[in-house]
């Protein structure tokens, strides 16, 4: 009896032991089998290996293209009557931007006036004195010294007519009214006058500055520690506030040889086409540079990764019957790319579309 009980008591020793070694692991994947018609749903590629891009995000601002701008500066010293145009109003070429009374082109005309007179008088004594030296009454040196005083006064005339033409030319009226006009099409990016302003000739600042804004410049802001991280010809996208979605790609086009010393950021130039005027000067933006890095990576298509638990998996493509979820490890996403450090090597297929209901399908219970 005591044998009996005994053995019982080992056999249910020996079947809790049994119990506990026979725990149930983590369960396989489900073999799925794709069909037809979810064939034709989903997108397989191929891993491979590739350089690693990196991408840095700055801050920007957009200003003129520097080759594409007109300033348009005083030609005389006056008072500005009035102002034809406003900050950011599309002008053609000969179009009125304001206009100004000046003493100097005043001044000019009136000098104008008597050396036109001074010519008419040393022409008339030339001609007497050549009618009187031909006829033998007076000397060839009267005659020189008439042809010299004629010659002067001619000289004098010509450069009066000469500071009209650099004070405005055919802009101008007797009563010392000077018209400044547009020397190219374009957009006013910037106004620095007002009707009853005072202008002098000494004034280093335009009065206008016209840009036709077909190309900007964006310049952006890198720090110290990301200096490493830009070089020319890097390609650039640009996007604003104003456009959401909207994306400008450019390249950089230059770089800074010091640095801000006000923020301590080196300033790099963007140079991009503007279609639709789109882009305004001063206006904020945002920038991610792109650059390839000497690194090689197996990299797949970013939309291809499915994100659970805090990790990352792909669903590996062998044959329609033959699917496998497999975790990955990933470094880094850049244009929707993803490069990855294990769990997948050059060749393998992963499907990168529909591929959740595969993911579902394989690891449900």
């Amino acid at each position: 009896m005591k044998r009996e009980t005994f053995l019982i008591g080992l056999s249910g020793l020996i079947f809790l032991a049994a119990c506990k070694q026979k725990q149930p692991e983590a369960p396989d994947n489900k073999q799925v089998c794709i069909s037809d018609s979810l064939q034709k749903m989903i997108t397989i590629d191929t891993a491979r290996t590739s350089t690693m891009k990196d991408e840095l995000t700055l801050s920007g601002e957009v200003s003129s293209d520097d080759n594409n701008v007109v300033k348009v500066f005083p030609f005389s010293s006056g008072q500005v009557v009035s102002v034809k145009v406003s900050l950011g109003d599309k002008v053609t070429k000969g179009q009125t931007l304001a206009i100004m009374r000046s003493a100097d082109v005043a001044g000019n005309y009136t000098d104008l006036s008597s050396t036109q007179s001074d010519v008419a008088v040393a022409k008339r004594q030339l001609d007497q004195a050549e009618s009187l030296y031909k006829n033998g009454i007076s000397s060839e040196r009267d005659y020189t010294e008439a042809k010299e005083n004629y010659n002067k006064a001619v000289a004098a005339n010509r450069k009066v007519k000469q500071q009209l033409t650099i004070n405005g030319g055919g802009n101008t009226s007797e009563n010392g009214s000077l018209v400044i006009k547009a020397p190219e099409s374009g957009y006013v990016i910037e106004k620095n006058i007002t009707a009853g302003s005072f202008i002098r000739q000494d004034n280093a600042g335009s009065m206008f500055t016209i840009s036709n804004m077909q190309d900007v410049w964006i310049w952006a802001n890198v720090f110290e520690s990301d200096i490493s991280k830009v070089k020319t010809g890097y390609t650039a996208k640009v996007t604003t506030i104003a456009y959401p979605g909207k994306v400008f790609t450019g390249k950089v086009n230059e770089i800074s040889s010091v640095l801000d010393p006000d923020n301590k950021v080196m300033k790099v130039k963007i140079a991009l086409p503007n279609p639709g005027m789109l882009l305004k000067p001063e206006m904020f933006t945002n920038v991610v540079v792109t650059n390839s890095e000497n690194t090689q990576a197996v990299s797949i298509p970013a939309k291809a990764i499915v994100f659970d638990s805090s990790k990352n998996y792909v669903v590996i493509y062998n044959s329609k019957c033959d699917l496998q979820v497999r975790e990955v490890s990933v470094i880094k996403t850049v244009d929707d790319v993803s490069y990855i450090a294990s769990g997948l090597k050059p060749g393998d297929k992963v499907i990168s579309k529909n591929q959740l209901l595969l993911y579902d399908a394989i690891t449900g219970d």
